[in-house]
């Protein structure tokens, strides 16, 4: 594991340095999906907030047993005049309550993580309501940006982390078939949700 961990870092850093970020410390996790592992460095120096508050989730065990939902690709956005390309998960899908307070919102502009091919962010209504909900992107995402057009208030998303191995998985999720869920309230998510969710088995830290 350690060769791995070492390795992962490499690309990291290649990734880290096309993106203009400095990368000084990472935490390596794990998703182990039913569709395959998905291997990702955090980046707590440049999203502290962010990536404090997805690690209370990962070590109290919160996110076994849940799914990646719902997929956003070029074909199932209609609805979009700004389209992008993502795979979305996380705890709260049915609106339960969360177990941690929403976090204060770190935009691309204070981390410098921008949403580049492989970046996971933080899914949020308002600015300052992410909880649990995270996706991740296939190919890059300015729009995702401050500044970007997707989200009305131009806020962007809080970019904290990319895919070091496994975005063959993430693609794979990306290209399952979707429908929209009977009743669903959520006129945006319209073809977007999977007909066979992917179970998150869990996520943890990688140790040395």
């Amino acid at each position: 594991m350690r060769r791995f961990v070492l390795s992962s870092l490499f690309v990291l850093l290649i990734a880290a340095a096309q993106a203009g970020i400095v990368v000084a410390e990472t935490v390596t996790i794990v998703i182990k999906t039913t569709a395959g592992d998905i291997y990702l460095e955090l980046l707590p120096e440049a999203a502290p907030v962010t990536v404090e508050n997805f690690l209370k989730y990962v070590d109290g065990n919160h996110f076994d047993n849940t799914q990646f939902y719902r997929v956003v690709r070029m074909d199932n956005q209609a609805q979009n005049n700004i389209k992008i390309e993502v795979i979305q998960g996380g705890v709260n899908m049915d609106g339960e309550e969360s177990a941690f307070d929403a976090i204060a919102h770190e935009s691309t502009e204070t981390t410098g993580i921008l949403h580049k091919n492989g970046v996971i962010s933080m899914a949020r209504l308002e600015p300052g309501t992410a909880t649990t909900e995270f996706f991740i992107c296939i190919n890059d995402q300015p729009e995702l940006d401050f500044g970007g057009g997707r989200n009305p208030d131009g806020q962007g998303f809080a970019a904290f982390g990319m895919v070091v191995k496994g975005m063959d998985i993430v693609r794979k999720i990306q290209n399952m078939n979707t429908d929209s869920p009977p009743g669903t309230e959520l006129e945006y998510t319209s073809g977007q949700m999977l007909i066979d969710p992917v179970v998150i088995y869990g996520i943890s830290r990688v140790s040395d």
